[in-house]
């Protein structure tokens, strides 16, 4: 229909140049309006009682915010352990609490591997919370905030599930989440108990069909209506939501002024589902549901693993799942990585040699190298391939999470290639570099010492606050500031997290992300 080609233009126009310029917008921008005013915790407070009689200066009701005492801060929250992340439990301790925010807020989603590892686990990391922090979790808020914009619903999930859910601001993300990941049926279940964790008449029309409640949800909208508490845009979606046969010759409803995930999960309700290509990372999540057309489901696991927000498996079983139908874009990337697949379950070593080139030159365009190294490095190692492969499968082995042993396993052929040997085996003492990116890596790994201010807060244990530093600086050098570059990888080595430190300076220089 022509109504399809028109939305997917104005959504593209929307949000495209927020995905392509690696600043997508806010989760707090795009999430549903759930909750939209503050509203007491649903938990049984202690309360401190008085003798003095309390005097108001007005007739206004006050806005009141009640904290369980005893209910420790969601900021303590994680799922990683210490001895799993290898990051101190104080590692936020000594830190401002409105400083870390603005810096996790600041990172960027798409960046190496290596790094989005390092993000991965300071926001799932269990940690003590900055001092002076309040009971509104903000600093949780933030990490699940950040999980989102990278669209890694799963750990955000299960994140607020071990927080519990019962909070308004992280009640609203669960909402969400659960619309986008197809658990909706939760979240309205405890909606259900809890009815004032969703006080917008939307959510409440939404929980209420699902819950099978139809006809309270209809005099529900009804006095909404009446009431003036819903917009015209939401009137008509609602509408049409609530009695899809009364409007079986009406228009298409116009694009959404604001696409969030209860409009998205509303409209695929009534057939007018919106593309997801344009929308926050987020609702990639949505195309992985099994009522997705293959193209989609695809096209949503690579935009994913791009951030690290899927496991490998994800695309996996897509790429694998049946012989692609047609040709160009996703339909060649799979078609290459099914045949570079089959020569592998054959060890048919003239095939992956010639396979190799053509599924490494899709995973290079889709930005997935490392996904791709992680999964077949090991069987490349123990295969005897030609020598026109050789030089490849070095490469490719440099990007694995074994790449010291790899490096050992063929002989660096090149300058270049021995110039990446020295940095995976740890033996820079006669590293050769050539050019301001070489000499920048083989500085921040060996001489250079973090810039003073980073110093200073990892001396005083700021652990969590100089890592996000360190990454500010990483961003910075793969615009072109090698001082920033090499900066980045010293505070990495003065953590002594030198497996890391090497690890990015071999992504830095064999992915070539630089712009």
């Amino acid at each position: 229909m022509m109504y399809r080609a028109v939305l997917g233009l104005c959504l593209v126009a929307t949000f495209a140049d927020a995905q392509e310029s690696d600043t997508p917008l806010s989760a707090i921008d795009w999430l549903s309006l759930s909750v939209e005013a503050p509203i007491a915790r649903a938990l049984e407070p202690q309360v401190v009682q008085s003798d003095e009689t309390p005097v108001s200066g007005s007739g206004a009701s006050p806005n009141v915010t009640t904290t369980s005492l005893d209910t420790p801060t969601a900021d303590t929250v994680g799922l990683l352990s210490p001895d799993v992340t290898g990051l101190p439990r104080d590692l936020w301790s000594a830190s401002d609490q409105d400083v870390l925010i603005s810096l996790i807020q600041a990172a960027s989603v798409e960046s190496l591997p290596a790094l989005q590892d390092i993000m991965m686990s300071l926001l799932l990391a269990e940690a003590s919370p900055p001092g002076g922090a309040s009971g509104e979790a903000a600093l949780f808020l933030a990490r699940i905030d950040k999980l989102l914009d990278m669209g890694a619903l799963e750990p955000a999930q299960a994140l607020i599930e071990a927080a519990g859910p019962e909070m308004p601001t992280l009640y609203r993300r669960w909402f969400d989440i659960s619309l986008l990941t197809g658990t909706e049926d939760r979240a309205c279940a405890v909606q259900q108990r809890q009815p004032a964790l969703a006080p917008t008449y939307p959510a409440r029309i939404f929980c209420l069909a699902r819950n099978g409640d139809w006809p309270t949800a209809a005099l529900t909208l009804n006095t909404a209506r009446a009431l003036g508490q819903i917009t015209t845009e939401e009137d008509a979606l609602l509408s049409r939501f609530l009695d899809a046969e009364a409007f079986e010759d009406a228009a298409d409803l116009d694009p959404p002024s604001r696409p969030s995930p209860l409009v998205f999960r509303l409209r695929e309700a009534i057939g007018q589902s919106l593309p997801t290509a344009g929308l926050p990372r987020a609702f990639a999540q949505a195309d992985l549901r099994d009522i997705a057309p293959w193209r989609f489901q695809m096209q949503a696991a690579e935009r994913l693993i791009r951030t690290n927000a899927v496991d490998d498996n994800v695309l996996v079983g897509f790429y694998t799942e049946r012989r692609p139908a047609a040709s160009g874009g996703v339909w060649d990337r799979a078609d290459a990585f099914q045949e570079f697949n089959a020569a592998i379950d054959r060890f048919d070593t003239e095939d992956i040699a010639q396979t190799l080139p053509t599924v490494w030159d899709a995973m290079e365009k889709m930005r997935a190298e490392v996904f791709f190294a992680r999964l077949y490095a090991p069987a490349l190692f123990e295969t005897d391939l030609p020598a026109s492969a050789t030089r490849l499968r070095f490469r490719i082995g440099l990007l694995a999470p074994s790449y010291t042993a790899y490096a050992t396993a063929v002989a660096p052929a090149t300058r270049e290639e021995r110039f990446w040997h020295a940095i995976a085996v740890g033996d820079l003492a006669g590293a050769s570099p050539n050019g301001r990116q070489e000499q920048a890596v083989l500085d921040g790994l060996s001489s250079r010492t973090p810039p003073d201010a980073i110093a200073r807060q990892i001396a005083e244990g700021r652990t969590g606050e100089a890592l996000l530093r360190g990454l500010e600086l990483f961003d910075e050098g793969l615009t072109g500031d090698t001082d920033g570059l090499a900066d980045a990888l010293a505070v990495l080595v003065a953590l002594d997290m030198h497996d890391i430190a090497r690890r990015t300076a071999l992504q830095y220089l064999i992915l070539d992300r630089r712009s």
